[in-house]
């Protein structure tokens, strides 16, 4: 075992698996304009595209969950590590469509099997702290996102007009940064606990009930996030009547507070119990919804933006905390995997429903759902669950050697 799994070693560990993986994706995120003008790409090839991305990530949720209870999550993290750099550097270095497909089905197994396992593991590494932290490793995937997109933006001018020199270095420098972060991790990821699910005499035990409920939860929590993160921008420029530079200050609200909330949303748990956050969470950007809902000005639509992204920066980390403590790797699997499959239906979803209702209307559907989270989240596992696995836990955890 390279570190005991309470201590900062391991912590840090946790914050170089989620950071770069928010890095690659913000990379690649940042690239996708370029990589449509390359290719010439018909939005139905890029839709295309993303959805062998996302039904790779999915069948990769499911393998990785279990992998990661049977052998241990840190095996599964870092195995998934490379698959992410040849991922990324080939998408920038792509010579012809196929290969830009073959990337995107790499970057989908490699995202979908590391997410579940690098949150496997930052569970384990919270059972074993005094004070919850779930909330700070996803605020770090977020600052490791804003990372990768902000390379590419930083260099793009240097390469103007012609953006792929651009591209190609973003992402040249992405993989470079993954070998190097796959060295580190391979010395500091501490050994993980193999997780069984038996009871008493030894049979299997199915998936727990609380699992589905949580990933229902992810369905809300999903679609309120990729409707802020699709349409926020689009939303105040149309419904405050300002240019579009000034309309995505909508989208800057929304991550801003995000990253803010996260980085410091453990404190509240540590306080008030993952319950209660969460609810607060569902309140606070359910209401956020009503105003852009409602609102017209521009200082109102930021206010509502702002909450929108307070809210929703809590949930997601209280969720998968949940899920982990309770059901393990599998359990884990079930929730991101549902949460994964609202992003990929949700484009789709809310652009259908702006063309019928219009814009504003629509953001009464995300409101909804994030109010019936607040109810969901009442029968939720409380306080008591925040930082070990409850009596009764269908997960039953062996420590490493």
């Amino acid at each position: 075992m390279n570190s005991a799994l309470g201590s900062r070693q391991a912590a840090a560990a946790v914050v170089l698996l989620f950071s770069y993986n928010g890095l690659v994706i913000g990379a690649y995120a940042a690239s996708i304009p370029s990589l449509t003008a390359r290719f010439g790409l018909a939005p139905w090839q890029l839709s295309t595209l993303f959805v062998c991305m996302g039904l790779a990530a999915i069948a990769s949720m499911q393998v990785s969950g279990r992998l990661s209870d049977r052998i241990g999550a840190r095996r599964v993290s870092l195995a998934m590590i490379p698959i992410l750099v040849a991922a990324i550097l080939t998408i920038g270095l792509a010579p012809s469509l196929p290969m830009l497909f073959v990337a995107g089905i790499l970057l989908g197994l490699g995202n979908g099997g590391i997410d579940v396992a690098m949150n496997a593991i930052g569970v384990q590494v919270e059972q074993h702290r005094p004070k919850p932290i779930m909330s700070f490793f996803h605020g770090m995937w977020s600052v490791g996102n804003l990372a990768g997109a902000s390379m590419l933006v930083l260099l793009a001018p240097l390469f103007a007009p012609d953006p792929q020199p651009a591209v190609a270095t973003t992402t040249s420098v992405a993989a470079v940064l993954g070998v190097v972060a796959f060295v580190v991790a391979w010395r500091i990821t501490p050994e993980t606990a193999v997780v069984t699910h038996t009871d008493s005499s030894g049979t299997r035990t199915p998936i727990p009930a609380s699992a589905y409920l949580l990933g229902l939860m992810a369905i809300g929590f999903g679609l309120g996030e990729g409707t802020a993160n699709d349409w926020s921008g689009l939303h105040v420029t149309q419904i405050a009547g300002v240019d579009p530079t000034t309309g995505a200050l909508g989208y800057t609200c929304v991550v801003g507070f995000m990253v803010v909330i996260r980085l410091l949303g453990d404190q509240l748990v540590a306080r008030f119990g993952r319950r209660a956050v969460t609810v607060f969470g569902g309140a606070c950007s359910g209401v956020g919804y009503l105003v852009t809902a409602l609102g017209s000005g521009l200082p109102v639509l930021l206010v509502g933006w702002s909450l929108v992204g307070l809210g929703i920066g809590m949930i997601a980390p209280q969720v998968y905390a949940v899920a982990g403590h309770t059901a393990g790797g599998r359990g884990l699997a079930v929730v991101v995997t549902f949460g994964y499959a609202t992003f990929l239906i949700s484009p789709a979803l809310i652009g259908s429903l702006v063309a019928t209702l219009g814009i504003q209307k629509t953001m009464f559907v995300p409101a909804l759902l994030l109010f019936g989270l607040v109810f969901a989240a009442r029968i939720m596992p409380g306080r008591e669950d925040d930082v070990a696995p409850s009596a009764e836990a269908e997960a039953s955890w062996t420590e490493p050697a």
